[in-house]
C-alpha cells in the first residue's frame, strides 16, 4: 500500500511560478561612478528568483523569523534583502492585483458592493465579565509597605511632566 506524501503549502508549483515569474523585478543595475566593494562579477552568484520566491513564501506561510530560514532555501539575509527590494519595487502589490484579476475572471467580484467589518475599541462590558486586567496587578507596588517596614522618602519630590521644575 503506497503512502501519500505530506503536502507542503509553502512549495511553489510550476503553475504558480509561471504566473509569478513575469512580475519579478529585474535586478538592480550597477550605478556608473559609484564605488563598489567588489568588482563586477565578483562574489557569489545571485540566487535564482524562483528559489528566492520559494524562500519568501516559506517564511510568510510558516511565520518563522527570517534568521530561522532553513539553509536549503538560501541565506536568510540574502532572502530578506531580496524581499525588501521586491517590496519597494511593488512586486507583492502586483501579485495581489493579478490574483484579484484572475479571481474576478473566474468567479466575479461584486465591485459595486463591498463591506468591511471591524472593531478597534475596547468592549465596554468586558471588565464586568472577566474582572480587572491581570497586567495591572503589579502596579500596586507604590502602595505596598516595604519589607523592612521603613518608610521611603524620595530625595526629589515626584512631579508630573506638565509641572514646571
Amino acid at each position: 500500500m503506497g503512502r501519500m506524501g505530506r503536502t507542503r503549502p509553502w512549495t511553489v508549483s510550476d503553475e504558480l511560478w509561471a504566473k509569478v515569474e513575469p512580475l519579478v523585478p529585474a535586478p538592480e543595475p550597477r550605478v556608473a561612478g559609484k564605488t563598489y566593494l567588489r568588482r563586477p562579477g565578483g562574489g557569489r552568484k545571485p540566487m535564482p528568483a524562483r528559489q528566492v520566491f520559494a524562500a519568501i513564501v516559506y517564511v510568510l506561510r510558516t511565520g518563522l523569523q527570517w534568521n530561522a530560514l532553513p539553509k536549503e532555501l538560501g541565506n536568510s539575509s540574502s532572502v530578506h534583502r531580496y524581499f525588501q527590494a521586491w517590496e519597494r519595487a511593488g512586486f507583492f502589490q502586483k501579485i495581489w492585483a493579478a490574483g484579484l484579476a484572475q479571481y474576478d475572471d473566474m468567479h466575479g467580484i461584486a465591485w459595486e458592493w463591498q463591506s468591511i467589518d471591524g472593531a478597534v475599541h475596547k468592549a465596554p462590558l468586558a471588565v464586568e465579565c472577566v474582572g480587572s486586567n491581570p497586567t495591572d496587578r503589579g502596579k500596586k507596588r507604590a502602595q505596598a509597605k516595604p519589607i523592612d517596614r521603613r518608610a521611603r522618602h524620595p530625595v526629589v519630590a515626584r512631579r508630573r511632566r506638565s509641572q514646571s521644575p
